[in-house]
Formats: structure tokens, sequence, C-alpha cells
């Protein structure tokens, strides 16, 4: 999911999101001799999330002694293939933060959720998130955060271009950017660069009756469907409605300058606020609504969510990855993780953390109807990898219908 900051807030947190050394100790799997030693590669989701990994982890060594917990930070445009390199030299890491599980369970690769953690933090866990950590019917990832996703509009554009109200349908979409586009702004910010294709396109794709499987649960991945959505979003892209080459932008770059007022629609998270337009302008006048659809009746939502797994790595790292992670779940902890980055709960005892909070009411409401990426599939790895690689190349140059047989074939190469 993010995921995540914007980039041009400052040329030090640029540097920061680029990182992917450890923030300490070694940077080789597997744990160490006496077991009590785990390495834990984190997720960056904006320049905070450091920050609050090393602050919990001085706490948990510090109330278990002997423990130690090396972390490294790798960035959502570069973690596919950390993890894709870690698992080929048998050098994962003891915990993963990651947006897929089931090929790691599937391979035999990390621990059942009731083998790591406590009956507890698994009953905590709310059932929609449950649902898509199985594999065969056995609970492997352990949700970690959430998001939905909503339409974003700037008033202040709209204001300027004559819109008085947010699009619903695919058409009034194209109209209201063109009347942005005269009005002298980016009608649509459009990422489908490397680092959440896959999310971008899926939420216009859910809205056209087209998806990644079909009602079988079998890869549908070229149907016309999603053809359609493509065509659409490269017709956009060529009445140059959106920013230059989105096949190469991604989300934190859209929304950069959407917070800084010159794009005036792109689809993003809750943490949307909080990562992207508070840092650089926190008077932004903006609106959330529905996610378009072709139709303007019925309108989708694309549901995030996260994971962390525990791998075995042999065996004698179980006792100190069940301390760290049901120390992580622990209800203050796992909540100030939201709050630190503007992610909806996965669980019931933290979620109370956001109830009093308005902006994050239509997410909520959204999350508990929306769609998920078939994450429980061990292929959906490779698809998601396809898609942040070659995607985007459907709305420039390549044939959308050939892009996606390509997609649809290492699925079923990987399926």
């Amino acid at each position: 999911m993010k995921r995540h900051l914007m980039a041009a807030i400052a040329a030090g947190l640029t540097v920061a999101l680029g990182m992917t050394g450890c923030s300490k100790g070694s940077s080789s799997g597997g744990g160490s001799s006496d077991g009590k030693t785990i390495k834990f590669a984190a997720a960056i989701y904006d320049a905070d999330t450091k920050v609050y990994w090393d602050d919990l982890i001085k706490t948990f060594e510090a109330q278990n002694k002997g423990y130690k917990v090396n972390l490294e930070m790798v960035d959502w445009t570069q973690i596919d293939q950390k993890v894709k390199t870690w698992v080929q030299t048998k050098q994962t890491p003891d915990i993963l933060n990651y947006n897929a599980y089931s090929d790691f369970a599937r391979d035999g690769l990390i621990y059942k959720a009731s083998e790591i953690v406590s009956p507890q933090v698994l009953s905590d866990f709310l059932p929609q998130f449950v649902a898509g950590a199985k594999y065969q019917g056995e609970q492997y990832g352990l949700p970690f955060i959430s998001s939905a996703r909503q339409l974003f509009y700037n008033k202040d554009i709209f204001k300027k271009a004559g819109i008085t109200d947010p699009p619903k349908s695919w058409d009034d979409v194209k109209a209201d950017a063109q009347k942005i586009k005269k009005a002298g702004f980016i009608g649509y910010g459009l990422p489908l660069g490397p680092e959440e294709a896959q999310a971008e396109f899926y939420s216009w794709a859910m809205n056209n009756n087209g998806g990644w499987v079909d009602a079988s649960g079998k890869w549908a991945i070229n149907q016309q469907a999603n053809v359609d959505t493509l065509n659409y979003l490269r017709d956009l892209n060529k009445s140059g409605l959106t920013q230059p080459n989105p096949e190469t932008t991604d989300r934190k770059t859209v929304f950069n300058q959407f917070a800084l007022g010159k794009i005036g629609m792109g689809i993003n998270g809750p943490m949307a606020r909080k990562n992207a337009i508070q840092p650089v302008n926190k008077d932004l006048s903006f609106g959330v609504a529905p996610l378009p659809s072709k139709d303007g009746t019925t309108h989708n939502t694309l549901g995030v969510q996260d994971f962390l797994v525990g791998f075995k790595n042999g065996g004698k790292n179980k006792d100190a990855v069940s301390k760290f992670l049901n120390f992580f779940y622990q209800k203050d902890n796992s909540a100030k993780f939201l709050q630190t980055e503007g992610f909806l709960s996965v669980t019931k005892s933290a979620g109370e953390a956001l109830s009093s909070d308005p902006y994050y009411k239509p997410f909520v409401d959204a999350l508990a109807n929306a769609k998920f990426a078939p994450t429980d599939n061990p292929a959906w790895s490779a698809v998601a990898g396809a898609v942040k690689q070659s995607l985007g190349t459907s709305v420039a140059n390549a044939d959308p219908k050939k892009v996606l047989d390509n997609i649809q074939q290492t699925a079923e190469k990987n399926g």
C-alpha cells in the first residue's frame, strides 16, 4: 500500500526515502546463533516511519533484556526486488513488513500466525482483514495497516474551473479535467509508475466491472473491461489532461503537485492528509469523494492492507519473533503507528484511536465494503511486480491489450 511521503518536501527527505541500508546491525538474514537477535525489514511509508520503529525497538529491548532487533528500512519502489533477492539467496529477514505473503506460505518459508502471536492478538484482528491474510484456509499474514482509496479534489481549482460537484462518472472526470486544464491546471494526476500502479489501475478497473480475477477466482487480467479501462486512462493522457509521463510517475510525486495546488484531482488514501498535504500546505482546501465509476451509479472502493510475516529461518528465531510481534500489537503501540502514519486500523482495539476524527469517516465507511487485491493467491506478488513495471506503458506507447496479455501470462505461469 503507500504509501508514502511527497518526495519534493525537502531534499533531505528525498534522501531518506531512497535509503535501503540498515538502521543498525547487520543486513544479513537468518537471525543469530543464540536466537535472540532478529532482523526486521520495514517498508518506508514516510519520514516518520524509521523514527517510530527506532523508538519502539529501543523500548522493546529495554523491556526484554538480551533480545535485539536489527532494523532495515526499504523504500516501496525497491522492496519487491529486495524481497526477491532475499528469498533467492536464502537471506530473508526474520520479520518482514510487505504487501504480500501467500507465496511465502506456499513455499513453507513463514510461520502460521497462530505460531507467533497470542490468541488475544489473533482475536483482535478485524474479520475482513483476516479473510485476506489466509492461504488455503490457514492464516499466515498478520494484518498490519489498511487504507481505503477515495477521490481527492482541490476545491479552489474546482471553483476557478466552474465545477460545483466532484465527478461521479468517467465522462464527468474527463469533462472536469478539460475545464481544469482550461483554467491553467493539470486535470487529473495519474500515477502508473513503479511505486503502486496496481492500486491506481484497480481503482479504475473495479469501477468498470473489471479486476484481477473472474467470479470463479480465475485470473482475468486481460478481460475486455480492463482493456477498456486502460484505453480510457490512455485517452486522458493523450488528451493532455494528466501530468506528463504518467507511466513513470509515482503517487508521491502526483500528490506533491496536488498539495502545491497544481493538480485538480487524484486518488489516494487517508494517509494523504498527513503525509502529503499538511507538510506542503496545511491550508489547502480539498474534498474527498467516492471513486468515479464508468456509469456514475455504483462506486466501488479499493481497500489496501499490508502485512507482517515471520520467516522461519531454521526455527531458532521463533521466540524472539513472537516476543517482538506481540509487543507491537499491544494496543498503544499499534495505535501509535496508525496515528504516526495516518492509516486505518486492522484491529478492534487500535481502531478506537481514530473514531473521533471526522476526516477518517468516509474512509472507514468505505472500507467496510471495499474490494481487495487477491493477496491470498501465491501468484499475486509476481502479478503486482509485473503491473508495476509494465502497466504504465499502456497509456503511453504500448498496446493496452498486449500489456495485459503479458501480465496475464505472468499470472498463469506463477499461479
